[in-house]
């Protein structure tokens, strides 16, 4: 067994884990803080059943965000689809056979790798160009949109450009999973390619990409809008009422 397969093999159990653990933590977090105030966006639902409604149209269309820029939107959404697509395709590498689903996606979960890379750019481009955008920017703004194209160019990289062993690849994802390390291929794409999406997984936890399941907690979009017809008291309180 390779230095270079163990040292790789190693990075992607203690990436796993702090992603894992991180993310756990963090939902928590989220579930137990309070909401005290009824503050959702309005116009916003009176129902569960609207409340639902809204966070799916949120998460399928990002309505808010086409409300409020078409172009970010534009870039946003479709950086989202193709990402999903992506990572439906690189399910193959883990499963023994593969899934029908994951066959028929292949075609386009390759191609849509360019549409991946472009969305980034746009957003990426927007943090320099748009000058309020480029105010409220933070250096872990601009890394976090380099990190993921660079991560998707060295995709396509070894889709188009210098071609990898893919049987080997799988077996080495699949080695990861069963606990039987497999040789990896020693191709620079790949390394560098893995070695950031390592990265990715480390730091996904304290990072803002936390807005995918922050998105569930947050009290502006999944708050019914009845502070008229219901008095809201949030769990904290309501446990000081009762002590009184």
């Amino acid at each position: 067994m390779s230095a270079l397969t163990v040292s790789y093999a190693l990075l992607f159990y203690a990436a796993f884990a702090v992603f894992v653990i991180g993310l756990t933590l963090k939902i928590r977090a989220y579930a137990r803080t309070p909401a005290p105030l009824k503050i959702a966006t309005t116009p916003a639902p009176i129902t569960q059943a609207g409340v639902r409604w809204r966070l799916a149209r949120e998460v399928v269309f990002f309505e808010s965000l086409f409300k409020s820029s078409k172009w970010t939107w534009l870039f946003g959404w479709a950086f989202h689809v193709t990402l999903l697509l992506v990572v439906l395709r690189h399910f193959r590498y883990f499963q023994e056979p593969v899934w029908l689903p994951i066959v028929l996606i292949q075609p386009f979960g390759t191609y849509a790798g360019f549409i991946m890379v472009a969305s980034l750019g746009g957003l990426l481009a927007r943090r320099w160009l748009v000058d309020r955008v480029r105010y409220i920017s933070t250096p872990s703004d601009h890394l976090m949109l380099v990190l993921l194209i660079i991560i998707g160019m060295s995709g396509l990289a070894m889709r188009f450009v210098s071609h990898t062993d893919i049987v080997a690849v799988k077996a080495f994802a699949l080695g990861l999973m069963r606990f039987d390390w497999q040789a990896l291929p020693a191709d620079f794409a790949l390394l560098v390619h893995l070695a950031l999406v390592a990265v990715l997984l480390l730091i996904f936890p304290i990072s803002k990409l936390l807005h995918a399941p922050g998105l569930f907690f947050s009290p502006t979009r999944n708050q019914t809008d009845n502070p008229r017809e219901v008095r809201h008291v949030s769990s904290w309180a309501a446990a000081l009422d009762k002590k009184a």
